[in-house]
């Protein structure tokens, strides 16, 4: 759905704004780095700066704080091991590492019957799991959180080849194709399935029906 007023998931996990500040500092990185005749320094300083700078435009918005420190500790992270090993695309190392164990994280979470989404969903609505004693909630966040791992398993396919053979321009393309982009058709796709997953009848996510379910 175009708006996040039709689509919740939009708003509850941050939407096009999260995913475009996760993607600028990338895009600084690799410009700075360039520009700067490949000055690594410099550039991790740059995303560094950019990531402090999205961080503090987001408290003055109110945003929640756990969005903020994880977008700023990500890009830290990366700086920190392409500081350590001198090498520009270690930038994007931790970010494929987190890729492919968020795709068996959430594989695995499906199968065992805690689908990741309505971990999150449930945590941000201030339900804790008692979603999962709506069986039509607890299947449509299963099948929604597939689409998640999917995508995480596609992050990291595209990126490997990219990180083995240094192409750092590469890396930076895919950073932006398969954030802001990709996070918008996978939360409209996530809410269109879970709409599909539900009853007719059924009050939506922000209502769990756990009345008359035991357990």
């Amino acid at each position: 759905m175009s708006s996040s007023e039709s689509n919740p998931l939009h708003d509850l996990l941050g939407g096009s704004r999260g995913a475009l500040d996760s993607a600028l500092p990338s895009v600084v990185f690799i410009t700075a780095f360039l520009a700067s005749s490949r000055d690594l320094g410099i550039s991790l300083g740059a995303a560094l700066v950019t990531a402090v700078g999205l961080a503090g435009l987001r408290l003055w918005r109110h945003e929640r704080p756990v969005r903020v420190l994880g977008g700023v500790a990500a890009v830290a992270i990366a700086a920190v091991v392409a500081a350590r090993t001198g090498s520009a695309s270690d930038y994007f190392l931790p970010s494929l590492l987190a890729n492919t164990a968020s795709a068996l994280i959430w594989a695995v979470s499906i199968l065992a019957g805690w689908p990741m989404l309505g971990l999150i969903i449930g945590f941000l609505l201030g339900q804790r799991t008692s979603w999962r004693r709506d069986p039509d909630l607890l299947r449509a966040y299963s099948r929604a959180s597939w689409i998640w791992a999917a995508s995480f398993l596609l992050r990291a396919g595209i990126n490997l080849p990219l990180y083995l053979s240094d192409n750092l321009v590469g890396l930076g393309v895919a950073r932006v194709l398969l954030g802001w982009p990709l996070v918008l058709g996978i939360i409209a796709g996530s809410w269109w399935l879970i709409q599909r997953s539900l009853p007719p009848g059924h009050p939506g996510i922000r209502h769990p029906r756990t009345e008359n379910v035991p357990g």
